[in-house]
């Protein structure tokens, strides 16, 4: 089985981000958008815009090669903008993707789970995100301490408690 490692995101990743957004966005694939379609749309753009900002964290999940697969990262979003995942001002939300070849190996998880000591060390209490029904990453989601606090249409909000 192939090994990963992972490595904090800097301001070069945001296009690899972009790739991300993709991959998130596109979760099934027989309902995929085309990738400038997603790309230029506020609801996900807003995740990537001015990436990085001083309030922004995250990783980047690397195969062997040193070949990007995966990145998890969080944002503070204004009431005024809020993304899929809002639930309030100082509430980071984050946003995750994986390469499809990648999904099931750990990659996901070992983001999540960094991306939480993360926020914990930046003193936040809280992390959210926004899960389509029916994604199977909502499992990987509570069994890292994510629970759902809003439901949408088609979409739940999920909050993780990091204190």
């Amino acid at each position: 089985m192939a090994t990963f490692s992972v490595r904090p995101a800097v301001q070069a990743d945001g296009a690899f981000l972009g790739d991300m957004v993709v991959e998130a966005a596109n979760w099934r694939q027989a309902a995929a958008l085309p990738r400038h379609q997603v790309l230029t749309a506020p609801e996900h753009s807003r995740y990537l815009s001015g990436w990085k900002r001083p309030t922004d964290a995250g990783f980047v999940a690397l195969d062997p090669t040193g070949t990007p697969i995966g990145a998890a990262w969080y944002r503070l979003l204004p009431r005024s903008e809020p993304g899929f995942g809002y639930v309030g001002t100082g509430v980071p939300e984050l946003i995750i993707g994986v390469r499809s070849i990648w999904r099931a190996h750990g990659v996901g998880r070992t983001l999540l789970q960094a991306l939480a000591d993360q926020a914990r060390a930046d003193g936040y209490g809280r992390l959210s995100l926004s899960v389509e029904r029916g994604n199977f990453a909502v499992i990987l989601y509570r069994s890292e301490g994510f629970a759902v606090t809003q439901s949408g249409i088609g979409r739940d909000t999920m909050v993780k408690l990091l204190r």
